[in-house]
């Protein structure tokens, strides 16, 4: 498709073959499968605890910004989440003049892929948004790079757009290392959201979309069956597009 001419070679050049949708050993879902390179080690996706510390929900509508990797699976995950009004596929770290997929596939633009979340505080709160974050959309432990994608553009982050949201972000990040909720430490940055810019039309509900195309059938759709999986709660069958909300 014209789209694949376009993206960057470091995340097609391993999306040649097709993973199975999910990988459940002992309650735990991994990445094992997925190896998208020797020498690279992933952490499993698995239900993490949720954060100790929350917050009162400021109004009936907020948002949240993450960054974990390709924003295709990440969008399509949080699609899928009770009380997700919208998730737009995006940009954000950098400045409105970088802010198209080309400069940002460079990596020396500032600008992570990210997702902005608008969410109903009263279904499903920051903190349980963080818990799915860090449980299934992103391994926290590579730093600027997710599966087989490299360069800043795909770290892990969290762009707070409160006080609030930066207490909450941080004390979890500090729970979770406390817990060793993982082999590895956590290097997600955790930075103030100065802008979001929503990204070009055909990034948007990609996963949803192309199901069927090399690279969402091998890194992206296992993370939304561990949603699935490890978050029944939350779970949502029909996913909430970026036209809704």
């Amino acid at each position: 498709m014209a789209l694949i001419d376009r993206l960057g070679a470091s995340k097609v050049r391993d999306g040649l073959v097709f993973a199975a949708a999910a990988i459940l050993v002992a309650g735990v879902v991994g990445f094992a499968a997925l190896t998208p390179k020797p020498g690279y080690a992933v952490e499993p996706m698995h239900r993490l605890p949720p954060p100790a510390a929350s917050a009162a929900p400021a109004a009936d509508s907020e948002t949240a910004v993450f960054a974990g990797g390709c924003f295709w699976g990440v969008q399509g995950v949080f699609a899928h989440v009770k009380g997700v009004r919208q998730v737009v596929s995006g940009y954000a770290g950098g400045g409105g003049s970088t802010a198209t997929y080309e400069q940002v596939s460079t990596g020396e633009t500032g600008h992570a892929e990210s997702v902005r979340i608008t969410f109903d505080p009263r279904q499903v709160s920051y903190g349980q948004l963080l818990q799915i974050f860090f449980s299934v959309a992103t391994d926290p432990t590579q730093l600027n790079r997710q599966l087989p994608d490299e360069g800043t553009q795909y770290r892990s982050a969290i762009f707070y757009a409160s006080g609030a949201q930066k207490a909450v972000a941080q004390t979890y990040i500090a729970q979770l290392g406390r817990a060793h909720a993982f082999s590895r430490p956590i290097v997600t940055e955790v930075s103030p959201l100065r802008a979001f810019y929503r990204g070009e039309a055909e990034h948007q509900d990609y996963l949803t979309l192309n199901p069927q195309a090399p690279y969402i059938a091998r890194y992206d759709l296992p993370k939304v069956a561990a949603l699935k999986t490890l978050f029944p709660e939350v779970w949502r069958e029909a996913p909430v597009l970026t036209a809704a909300g």
